[in-house]
This record gives C-alpha cells, sequence and structure tokens, in this order.
C-alpha cells in the first residue's frame, strides 16, 4: 500500500489543513528539493571549466542531471536538453528544425494540445510559409486517430500532440501516433508536461523524436527537459554561441549558462521519487484517488473526459449548470480547498470545441489522501445543492 503519510512527512506545506487539488498548476515541492537549491549555492556556486573544486562539482552535477533525466525518460543523457520551461524549449527547437523547412511544408497539430504546442507552429508557419493542420477530437474527447491519418501526407514534416491534455486529462497513444508520423516520413513531436508525473515514460518504446516535459510539474523545480532523438537533433544547425560546446548533443541547444541550482534540486526531485516507488507506485496511488473522486461526484456534475479512469491522468475538468465555476473556486478556498476555475486553460481548440466556457479543474497528484478527496467530494456537494437551493429561492 501507498505510504501517503510519509510522503506528506516530507513537505512542510502540509503541516496546514489546506488541501491543494491545483497540480496541473504545478505540484508542491518536498523539503529536500528546496534544500538542494541552497546547498548548491553554498557548495558549487560557480561555473563549469575550471581547474578547481566548485567547478568540478557543477560539472559533476550536470552530468547526474543528465544521466537522471535520460533514466526518467528512456532516453540517454547525450540526448537531454535543459531549458527554462516547456513552452520556452519548445519555441527553440521548433525554430531549430525550422531552419530544416521549406515553404508548403505541412505540420500537423491536435485539438486536444495545450498552446505551447500549438503556437510555436503558428509562429514558424508565419514566417516560413508553412501548412498547419488540426486533428480533431471524437465526442468522447479521444483524439480522431482516423482523421489524423487523412491528413498525413509526403508534405508532412511535423507531427505535434500531448501525450496527456492538460485540460481533461485524455492521454493519447503516443506510439500509435508516432507510427503514423513516420510512416509519412515526418517527425513524432510530444508535449508531455502533464503526462510525465503520472504515467512512466519510454521514449524509446513509444518511438518519440522529441519529447518535452517540465519537471515543476513533479515536485522538481521550475525547469524544462527535452529529449531528442540523436540521430535528428545532430543533423540540425542549433542556434548557440560559436565557442559552446557541440558535445554532448543535446548541450548544442542550451544557449548560455545553465541554472545549476534547478539542477541541483532536479536531482533532489528524483531522488524522491525513487525513495517512494517511482511514477510506477505513484501511478497507483492516483488511481485509486481519481477514482474515489469520480465515484463521489455530486449529482448534476458535468465531466469533461473519461468518466472513468481509463484513458486518462487524475486531472479532472468538471461543471454546474448555472453556477459560475469562478465562484465555485472561491467557496472552495474559503473552505480549504486549492481547485482552479478558468475559460481556455491555453487549449484553445479544445475550448472552442468543447464550449464550456468555465469549468472547475481538480489536479490530484500522489501526495493527496482518500480524505481529502472525500471531504472535497462533500464539500463541493453542499456547495452546489447550497447555490441550486438559493437560485430557486431567487
Amino acid at each position: 500500500m501507498f505510504d501517503v503519510d510519509a510522503v506528506r512527512a516530507r513537505f512542510s506545506v502540509f503541516k496546514g489543513d489546506f488541501v491543494f487539488l491545483d497540480a496541473p498548476g504545478g505540484t508542491q515541492v518536498p523539503d529536500e528539493v528546496a534544500a538542494a537549491v541552497a546547498r548548491n549555492y553554498r557548495d558549487a556556486s560557480g561555473n563549469m571549466g575550471a581547474p578547481y573544486e566548485t567547478s568540478r562539482r557543477i560539472e559533476a552535477l550536470i552530468d547526474e542531471a543528465r544521466e537522471r533525466a535520460a533514466g526518467f525518460l528512456g532516453a540517454t543523457p547525450e540526448e537531454i536538453v535543459f531549458g527554462a520551461n516547456m513552452t520556452s524549449l519548445n519555441f527553440t527547437l521548433s525554430r531549430t528544425v525550422g531552419r530544416t523547412l521549406s515553404p508548403g511544408d505541412e505540420i500537423v497539430v491536435t485539438a486536444l494540445d495545450h498552446d505551447a504546442n500549438v503556437a510555436p507552429w503558428l509562429e514558424l508557419a508565419r514566417d516560413k510559409d508553412l501548412v498547419v493542420r488540426q486533428v480533431n477530437i471524437t465526442d468522447d474527447t479521444n483524439l480522431d486517430y482516423g482523421e489524423l491519418e487523412s491528413l498525413l501526407n509526403p508534405r508532412t514534416r511535423i507531427v505535434a500532440f500531448p501525450f496527456a491534455s492538460n485540460a481533461l486529462g485524455t492521454t493519447v497513444d503516443a506510439a500509435r501516433v508516432s507510427s503514423l508520423a513516420h510512416r509519412a516520413g515526418a517527425l513524432a513531436w510530444v508535449d508531455a508536461v502533464q503526462y510525465a508525473p503520472h504515467l512512466p515514460i519510454d521514449v524509446k518504446a513509444i518511438d518519440a523524436d522529441v519529447l518535452i516535459c517540465s519537471s515543476y510539474k513533479f515536485c522538481g523545480p521550475h525547469l524544462g527537459i527535452a529529449y531528442g532523438r540523436r540521430e535528428v537533433i545532430e543533423s540540425w544547425r542549433p542556434y548557440k554561441a560559436r565557442p559552446s560546446a557541440n558535445e554532448p548533443v543535446g548541450h548544442r541547444f542550451e544557449t548560455g549558462t545553465l541554472p545549476y541550482e534547478l539542477l541541483a534540486a532536479l536531482v533532489a526531485s528524483f531522488d524522491y521519487l525513487d525513495s517512494i516507488g517511482g511514477i510506477d507506485e505513484i501511478a497507483g496511488w492516483e488511481r485509486t484517488l481519481g477514482e474515489a473522486f469520480l465515484a463521489g461526484l455530486p449529482e448534476g456534475t458535468r465531466l469533461y473526459g473519461s468518466p472513468t479512469m481509463e484513458g486518462r491522468v487524475p486531472t479532472f475538468l468538471v461543471n454546474y449548470d448555472g453556477i459560475p465555476s469562478a465562484e465555485l473556486s472561491v467557496a472552495l478556498a474559503k473552505e480549504g480547498f486549492g481547485v482552479w476555475s478558468g475559460d481556455n486553460y491555453y487549449a484553445l481548440a479544445l475550448y472552442e470545441r468543447l464550449a464550456w466556457r468555465d469549468a472547475l479543474r481538480v489536479g490530484i497528484a500522489h501526495y493527496n489522501t482518500l480524505e481529502e478527496i472525500g471531504r472535497l467530494n462533500e464539500t463541493l456537494g453542499v456547495l452546489v445543492r447550497g447555490a441550486k437551493a438559493a437560485s430557486a429561492d431567487g
């Protein structure tokens, strides 16, 4: 059984009663990850390339961070690229691959995508006279694989898609999409920001060419991590300072000095995840939490996405007819629950397709408890019934 009490004891933030259910916006951080930042500043402040101890510590830290990130994604260390965040990395790498594209070449995106995996391609298309096509979703909010296949043609160069929706939690069969992309001669380009905290990733198994995630979604620092298949990215001409090294190959896409204190925090976050059983253990516990949430939703809930834990991560979008989600979010905060209210959640095409206006997004993480989920459902039910009663009286 997953020992959630032992997990929570490692977070100072959980000494209070507030319930954090906002994981898609960023998870809470265990004390050891925060401590790693301070320790790096004390023990290894400076820069790489110098012939003394602090510099050697920085170089060892970079090597370890690459190895640990590679292990997390199923890659090799030289295929890892660090950046400020997923969005910045995606703009950088899309601009770089853009040097290989010609007017009329096509890029495919999906209606499930966060705009961080759409806007870079739209901007590139504007600059390079490319064509961007969008794959829709089915009525059950899954990616329309048939439509995807029909859009692919000899001019398709990139198929950009999410591993999991940041709004609905819906997952995508990444291996299937990669296979379709490769049959068309295109690259498979994966946004794994919402998937990486919840389910294990093996970039070789899904045959991705590029995959990007953010460590602040799995109890780490604000840092972007990208995987690029070596035989693909070593053929690209990077935007970089000329003296900067070309090896390891991933390093050539890292501009300027890396945030070493965040790399130290990243290593600490991987230590933390490993110590609690890794993503496999996390996935099992989060499935239990998700099932409890779905089973206890109050009457009248409109749930977008899968009604079960099949084909999803524990990110849920709900609303209630006649009750503004913004009001519910504020009321829940007063009762001690951190739940977001928003409109598009950066998934612009999905928002247009499902037209939910505004909705509550509940994001469960492995540090949540069954007791917290039960209290959330109970409190949400009381608030919804109260709002409906007030509306009827009015």
